[in-house]
């Protein structure tokens, strides 16, 4: 078992990875929990994991209560938000009463956004089942939901007591899902490591085939890194909005297509190809190294190419994007890969070049 620090200015907490950690569970997290846990769940997840969680919180003599929700990007929303509401206040939860997310990035945002706000503010734990959530939505504190113009538009920064990764969820993720995860996983590598880019080519069939060792150590990695990241920079007022590395692309693309359509790793893999064309664009990256991430997205089956949109599209949902300064686009380009940079210097002309082959 990995366990990480996450040292921010609001407080510290651990992050617990490795395999059959439910066996430690209680007493891991027994910190952790208070007298009363709201359990929140989805149509997806709750049938897979519900019932053992329910066993380590009989054993742990918390009283506890489930929320189980609908599962998809496209009920990341107000209506949403408002069922976990319900569900606290009918079982009259407390500000002390810990709100647990049991699932993907989806529950995890929505449960600690609701954390974050019942009450002005409840302790709250993460047990991410996906890649995705474990290697990133699940560490660092970001809650939220969509909004029709802007994905992640509304939320908080709000940190977690504890996250418990068991990388045995993983083992029933479909394969699409887990998929989507890898997109996030090269991420951290094409931003800020590019050891750990030279590793994942290396590894990427036995990461895929989920081996134990090589799986622990790329969550790891990436849990490290963001941890690192979201220590010097808890708000995103800086370094830390290098993680959106393909995001406004891919934001736009999930926006315009619809919540769920595309999983938000898939977009985020067309979207960081389109940041390695624009970075093309600036005199940074060579095709050679735009090619090269293609070739290891395409290993995990991911898409590299973006949906027909019109510019018009492309502009204005990116035009949304949270890192929108004074009016101006702020783009996560490469300098090299495994050197991120944000620029503000991107013209109009720049975005068409990038996406003129992908404009409808």
């Amino acid at each position: 078992m990995y366990t990480l620090n996450v040292a921010t200015t609001s407080h510290q907490y651990p992050i617990f990875i490795g395999s059959n950690l439910l066996e430690s569970a209680n007493h891991l997290l027994a910190p952790y929990f208070t007298n009363k846990i709201a359990l929140i769940s989805n149509e997806t997840v709750a049938p897979l994991y519900l019932q053992q969680w329910e066993k380590i919180l009989n054993h742990s003599g918390r009283e506890y209560f489930n929320i189980i929700l609908p599962d998809g990007e496209k009920y990341k929303n107000w209506q949403t938000l408002n069922l976990i509401y319900d569900g606290l206040m009918q079982n009259r939860a407390e500000r002390k009463t810990t709100i647990m997310a049991l699932g993907g990035g989806v529950i995890g945002d929505m449960a600690g956004f609701a954390a974050a706000t019942y009450q002005r503010g409840a302790p709250f734990i993460q047990i991410p089942t996906t890649l995705l959530s474990q290697v990133d939505s699940s560490v660092g504190g970001k809650t939220g939901i969509n909004h029709p113009m802007g994905k992640n538009m509304i939320g908080a920064f709000y940190q977690p007591q504890a996250v418990f990764i068991d990388l045995n969820s993983l083992h029933t993720l479909p394969p699409r899902e887990f998929s989507a995860g890898m997109a996030e996983v090269i991420k951290y590598a094409v931003l800020g490591d590019i050891k750990f880019l030279e590793w994942l080519e290396s590894n990427i069939v036995a990461l895929t085939n989920q081996e134990p060792e090589v799986l622990a150590h790329a969550v790891h990695r990436c849990c490290q890194m963001k941890a690192d990241i979201v220590a010097a920079d808890e708000k995103e007022s800086g370094v830390r909005a290098l993680l959106n590395l393909g995001h406004t692309f891919g934001h736009a693309i999930e926006a315009e297509m619809g919540y769920g359509n595309w999983l938000h790793g898939e977009a985020v893999a067309a979207g960081t190809i389109l940041a390695c064309r624009l970075s093309e664009q600036l005199g940074y990256l060579h095709q050679d190294d735009t090619q090269r991430l293609i070739r290891l997205l395409s290993q995990v089956n991911l898409p590299v190419t973006p949906p027909k949109m019109s510019l018009e599209a492309w502009l204005m949902h990116m035009s949304h994007d949270k890192k929108v300064m004074d009016g101006n686009m702020r783009f996560v380009v490469l300098k090299q890969l495994g050197e991120a940079t944000i620029t503000d210097k991107v013209t109009t002309q720049n975005l068409a070049a990038t996406l003129n082959q992908y404009i409808s």
